[in-house]
């Protein structure tokens, strides 16, 4: 490998060359190819950049999201805890059809979505998914259930991974690891069966999989890794074929709730400021008796595993909305409360001892709990009854076995005042040691919130919407009311659980709706600059026939936070280092800073790969140009590329997945 550099308008790009000297365009400084660089080079392996690249060339593309005309919408509302599917069909898009009820539901649950649990066989093919994997999994005797993967509150590996690859695994119940890309896969194409089968009862005949356009919700806090992952997953379910892209949209929860929210009628929500349900006003008018041009609101969403807020700015009469500020959160999801329980019981009857109930009894754990969720269901601020939680038989049996002593005991010598037992086989918490288990995901939660109202963006906020499952708990609605004190109203539409699928199905039929997003990191790539005595680090200049370089410069191609709108791309200009080479890559760099100077500052990671294939765009030209645009106003980012001698598309593709 030798390292070489390429003048372009008095700055150049570093590259590893895999070649020895080639022919260079006329604007090149040809005998730069003659010694490798000094440089430690982080650059990319054979190419020139040819459009000057501090100039950022921004163009909005009116065709953004234009396509093939689908039939139908259906959307995938793939959660942490539990998961559904909503469709409407293009000719009654005011008509949202939310998935029939499940069945098996757990009492006092709405069962209009299942729990995103899966089942394989003990040779790892797809059993079934939701209550029915539940069940079935619930039902089997301990020895056999050992030899079954079942798998359930999984898609936050998909955040919480650094290295996501499409080789990323989970861990079932018993201990055994499986193939992520497969439990999601089998997962979407569970939901694209169920989908299929519902419209085509519905339509009298089989219903195309062609005429769907399929939408699948991410929290927004995801990084691009986790959002190809799922577009990964979907084409290996069988969801959409890879080589029509267009028919899968990734949309982000708390933007598909937003713009379900900004449509809410009077008597679809409650006002929390009042707590009554908004009757008596004319069923046509929107939140608040209107949502009027410039009104700014923030919707909070509160699911199982992330907490994501979006704030949001409308504007009418098309109602279009504009992002005001990227979106942030974390996860706080409602799993960190069974965490608490867990490491409560861990406190109570030993780690060592709940370590192993779990992998011996990996069912009984289970019923454990569905039997805890129900009583977390029931926390309130103002409860003053006891919560009682069935300890499955299991449990106490083998508590016995393993310690030689009762869980009774085990209670007793644990000095948790707060949890006593109960003769009929009982925990018995009182209502502060459940409010205990909320405290550090709402005060996570309540100081995300504190900080994102610090921002000097987040002024004048209207509203704030309160959606997902989380947003049930009145534990969590009186800490937003305390920490608001008034600064905008909190709203909780009715069907809290189904605002972001029904927001989803919104989305995919008008993904244009968001015109403004901000960009959630920095991207750019790594070039060489004339270097500038006093402006550039020392270490990093290199001499060259007399001139002084400057490596490891980071080429921004679009900053974090800045506003893009919707179709609007940015434009960068390269050639193949030689006439033959048939693949151009490029690797590209992000950071969470707004300004970044250098590839190699402390934050700045290489993120993704750029990929240009030029087989079959054979050119005549001396010089050749491959023009690539890419688009970072939309959920995903994506690239288009043309050769300009023969306006041919090359193909283009950026891979967040192999870094």
């Amino acid at each position: 490998m030798c390292n070489c550099l390429r003048e372009t308008q008095g700055k150049i790009e570093q590259m590893d060359m895999t070649t020895e000297k080639e022919s260079t365009p006329d604007n090149i400084i040809a005998d730069e190819m003659a010694n490798p660089s000094p440089a430690k080079s982080m650059g990319d392996p054979g190419i020139t950049p040819l459009s000057p690249s501090h100039i950022q060339q921004n163009d909005t593309d009116p065709n953004a999201h234009t396509g093939p005309s689908f039939m139908v919408v259906v959307a995938i509302d793939f959660g942490t805890t539990s998961s559904g599917y909503a469709y409407a069909f293009t000719k009654e898009p005011e008509c949202i059809h939310t998935m029939r009820r499940w069945e098996g539901g757990d009492p006092g649950v709405s069962n209009q979505k299942t729990p995103t649990t899966i089942l394989l066989t003990p040779d790892r093919k797809f059993h079934s998914f939701g209550y029915a994997a539940r069940d079935f999994y619930h039902d089997l005797d301990s020895t056999e259930s050992k030899h079954w993967l079942y798998l359930e509150k999984f898609k936050m590996k998909l955040h919480t991974t650094a290295n996501l690859s499409i080789d990323t695994e989970l861990h079932a119940a018993n201990g055994r690891r499986v193939k992520a890309i497969d439990i999601f896969a089998y997962a979407l194409a569970f939901f694209k069966e169920q989908a299929l089968k519902e419209l085509s009862d519905q339509a009298g005949a089989e219903f195309d999989n062609a005429d769907v356009r399929w939408v699948i919700t991410v929290p927004a806090i995801w990084k691009m890794p986790a959002k190809q992952f799922m577009r990964e997953a979907a084409y290996k379910g069988g969801l959409v074929p890879r080589d029509n892209p267009e028919q899968l949209i990734i949309a982000l929860e708390p933007e598909a709730a937003s713009i379900y929210c900004r449509k809410l009628r009077l008597h679809q929500m409650v006002d929390f400021g009042t707590k009554t349900t908004q009757n008596g006003f004319s069923p046509t008018e929107n939140v608040g008796t209107g949502m009027t041009q410039g009104d700014r609101y923030v919707v909070v969403d509160c699911g199982g595993g992330t907490v994501d807020l979006t704030v949001h700015q409308i504007r009418l009469p098309e109602g279009h909305l504009k992002e005001l500020y990227k979106a942030s959160g974390g996860p706080y999801g409602s799993i960190g409360i069974d965490y608490e329980f867990e490491k409560l019981l861990c406190k109570i009857f030993g780690p060592d001892f709940i370590d192993q109930f779990k992998i011996k009894r990996p069912a009984a754990w289970v019923d454990l709990m569905i039997a805890f969720e129900s009583r977390k269901r029931a926390a309130a601020p103002d409860r003053t009854n006891p919560l009682n939680i069935n300890l499955p038989f299991s449990f106490i049996d083998y508590y016995k076995k393993f310690r030689g002593h009762s869980v009774e005991h085990a209670l007793r010598k644990s000095n948790v005042d707060f949890v006593k037992w109960s003769s009929q086989g009982m925990l018995r918490m009182n209502p502060d040691a459940m409010n205990a288990l909320f405290k550090p995901t709402i005060d996570h939660i309540i100081q995300h919130l504190t900080d994102l109202f610090e921002k000097p963006e987040v002024c004048d906020i209207k509203f704030l919407f309160l959606v997902g499952g989380f947003a049930e708990s009145p534990l969590l609605q009186q800490a937003v009311q305390n920490m608001l004190q008034g600064r905008s109203r909190i709203i909780i539409p009715h069907d809290v659980g189904l605002t972001i699928l029904k927001g989803a199905v919104l989305f995919g039929l008008d993904p244009g709706v968001i015109k403004v997003r901000r960009s959630p990191l920095t991207y750019g790539v790594g070039v060489l600059n004339r270097y500038v005595e006093g402006k550039h680090p020392p270490e990093k200049m290199l001499v060259k026939d007399g001139t002084r370089w400057c490596t490891d410069v980071f080429d921004t191609f679009i900053a974090c936070d800045q506003s893009v709108a919707l179709g609007e791309t940015v434009k960068r200009s390269y050639t193949p280092a030689k006439p033959s080479q048939q693949v151009i890559v490029i690797h590209i760099y992000c950071s969470e800073k707004e300004v970044v100077s250098f590839i190699s500052e402390p934050g700045v990671r290489k993120c993704g790969t750029l990929r240009l294939d030029v087989t079959g765009t054979e050119s005549t030209a001396a010089r050749r140009e491959i023009q690539t645009h890419m688009q970072f106003g939309d959920t995903e980012i994506r690239a288009m590329a043309v050769d300009v001698a023969t306006a041919r598309s090359v193909k283009a593709s950026i891979d967040f997945l192999s870094q």
